[in-house]
C-alpha cells in the first residue's frame, strides 16, 4: 500500500478530494485462506486444528466497487470466533458460503474466489464509493458492522436480520476486514468514535452489535432495569460487552468466567456478582451423554447467594451445549434464555419440563440489524461502552492472533493492525479519551 495513502489518512487537513485523487493500488495485503487447502485439516479434532497453518498473508487484486458499496482503507481490524471457524474450516469450509453467493447476480459473482478474505470488524477510512451512494464520501473515518443484505425481498423489512439473503460480511462474502483494504455495502457504515484509537474502534463491531441485540433489543430479550442476567464468558470478548450493557441499563450481571484474571476484569468493569466456574469446579456433564441435574441445583443455589435469593430473569447464552441445559433450570419463571452461538457443540440438550411448566421462552439471536448497531456504536461514541481490547498483533501475524482465541488464551477482543504503524493512531477527542482512560486500558493490563 502507498505511503501517500497512509500519509493522507493521518493528516488532519486531508479533504475528500485529497483522496478522490490518490491513485487505488492494484493489489493489498490480506489474510487469505484457500480453497484448495480446505482439506488440510480433514479427521484432525476441531481443538487440534491450527489457523497459524491455514491462514495466509498475500497480495490479492483490489475488488471493483459496485453499487451502493465502499472500499475503505482498513486501519485496524479484530478477530471475532467466526475468524476461528473460518480458518479451521468448520463446521463448514466457508468456500460453500461464496458460491451460493456468487449465483445471486453477475455482481455477486465477484466474491466466488479460489481465495477468501475474511475478517468481519474494521476501523478506516473511505476511499472510494459506488453509485448511489451519498450519506458517506472519500474520507470518512468509519467502522462497518459485518451484516450484508440484498432486501429485494419483503421479508427483511420489519427487520432486515430476516432477509432472506442475508449474510455476514467477511465470513460468508468475500473482501473482509483482516486486510489492508475491505469492501463494504455503504449500510454497513458507521463513525468511528473519536476518542479511540484505530484499533480500539475496531474491536467493538461484531461483538457489541451481538450483545446489543441480544440483551436490549425487543428482538432480544428486552432488558430492563432491575434484571438480574447471568452472563456466560463474561469476560471475554462477547460477554464482556453483554456485561457494560447490563450495568448501563440498570440490570444486574451475574458474571461466569473461567479464571481469576477475568473475574477481575468483571470487577473492575462494576461487576459484583461472580462465579469462577473453574475454582467452584462446576461439571454439569458425567461423561459425554449424561448431564447431572445436581450440578444444576448447586449453580442455582450459588446465582440465589449472589441475589439475594432471586432467580436470573434473562440468561446471555453462547457457550451453546455444554451450559444449555443448566441455563434453562436457573432461568426464573417466565424467564428469558437468549441464545446467539455454541461455541462447546451446537446439539443443545434441557430437560424440557423446566421449560414448559415455567412458562420459559428460548429465543434465538443473531448479529444486529443496522438500527441495532447504529445504536451500539452511538454508545460507544458517547463514551458509555468501552472497547475490551487486550493484545493487538501485525496483520503478518494474524494466523497466531486467531489461534490464540481458538485456544481461549485472550481476554475480551484480541486486535489486528493493517494499515495503522502502530498502536494509539486515530485519536480525535482526547477530553472525552481523558474522562474514560481507565475503562478503555482494564483490558490492556492482561
Amino acid at each position: 500500500m502507498t505511503n501517500a495513502l497512509v500519509e493522507a489518512i493521518e493528516s488532519p487537513e486531508a479533504a475528500e478530494g485529497d483522496f478522490m485523487s490518490l491513485p487505488l493500488p492494484e493489489s493489498y495485503r490480506a489474510a487469505v485462506l484457500f480453497r484448495d487447502e480446505q482439506d488440510m485439516f480433514e479427521n484432525i479434532p476441531v481443538m487440534d486444528r491450527a489457523p497459524s497453518k491455514s491462514l495466509h498473508v498475500r497480495e490479492v487484486p483490489v475488488p471493483e466497487v459496485g453499487p451502493g458499496e465502499a472500499l475503505v482503507a482498513v486501519m485496524a481490524s479484530s478477530v471475532n470466533y467466526n475468524s476461528v471457524w473460518s480458518s479451521i474450516f468448520a463446521p463448514i469450509p466457508t468456500f460453500t458460503f461464496l458460491e451460493r453467493y456468487g449465483r445471486l447476480s453477475p455482481l455477486t459473482k465477484r466474491h466466488d474466489l479460489p481465495y477468501h478474505v475474511i475478517g468481519s470488524d474494521l476501523a478506516g477510512v473511505v476511499l472510494r464509493t459506488g453509485p448511489g451512494v451519498r450519506k458517506w464520501k472519500p474520507g470518512d473515518k468509519v467502522v462497518a458492522h459485518c451484516l450484508s443484505v440484498e432486501l429485494e425481498s419483503a421479508d427483511g423489512h420489519d427487520d432486515t436480520m430476516l432477509d432472506p439473503e442475508q449474510r455476514i460480511w467477511g465470513f460468508e462474502t468475500n473482501f473482509g476486514g483482516l486486510a489492508e483494504l475491505a469492501l463494504v455495502k455503504s449500510n454497513q457504515l458507521m463513525p468511528k468514535p473519536r476518542h479511540l484509537s484505530w484499533e480500539e474502534a475496531a474491536a467493538p463491531g461484531l461483538v457489541n452489535s451481538t450483545a446489543y441485540r441480544q440483551l436490549v433489543s425487543r428482538n432480544g430479550a428486552g432488558m430492563k432495569p432491575g434484571d438480574n442476567v447471568l452472563i456466560w464468558g463474561a469476560g471475554g470478548g462477547l460477554g464482556s460487552y453483554a456485561t457494560q450493557l447490563a450495568l448501563v441499563g440498570g440490570a444486574t450481571p451475574i458474571c461466569v468466567v473461567s479464571s481469576p484474571r477475568k473475574a477481575e476484569i468483571c470487577r473492575a468493569m462494576g461487576a459484583e456478582a461472580i462465579i469462577d466456574r473453574s475454582a467452584e469446579n462446576y461439571r454439569f456433564w458425567k461423561d459425554e451423554h449424561t448431564q447431572d441435574p445436581k450440578e444444576w441445583k448447586r449453580f442455582g443455589k450459588r446465582i440465589r447467594e449472589l441475589t439475594g435469593g432471586e432467580d436470573v430473569d434473562i440468561v446471555f447464552e453462547h457457550p451453546g451445549r455444554e451450559t444449555f441445559g443448566a441455563s434453562v433450570y436457573v432461568t426464573r419463571k417466565g424467564g428469558t434464555i437468549v441464545t446467539c452461538a455454541s461455541t462447546s457443540g451446537y446439539t443443545h440438550e434441557y430437560d424440557n419440563r423446566y421449560l414448559w411448566m415455567s412458562l420459559k421462552r428460548i429465543v434465538g439471536s443473531h448479529f444486529a440489524n443496522y438500527r441495532e448497531a447504529w445504536e451500539a456504536n452511538r454508545l460507544i461514541v458517547k463514551g458509555k461502552i468501552h472497547p475490551t481490547l487486550s493484545r493487538t498483533y501485525p496483520l503478518a501475524e494474524v494466523g497466531q492472533a486467531v489461534e490464540d482465541v481458538h485456544r481461549n488464551r485472550h481476554l475480551g477482543k484480541v486486535g489486528v493492525l493493517c494499515l495503522a504503524a502502530a498502536e494509539g493512531k486515530g485519536i480525535e477527542d482526547a477530553e472525552l479519551r481523558g474522562k474514560h482512560t481507565g475503562a478503555i486500558n482494564r483490558f490492556r493490563a492482561g
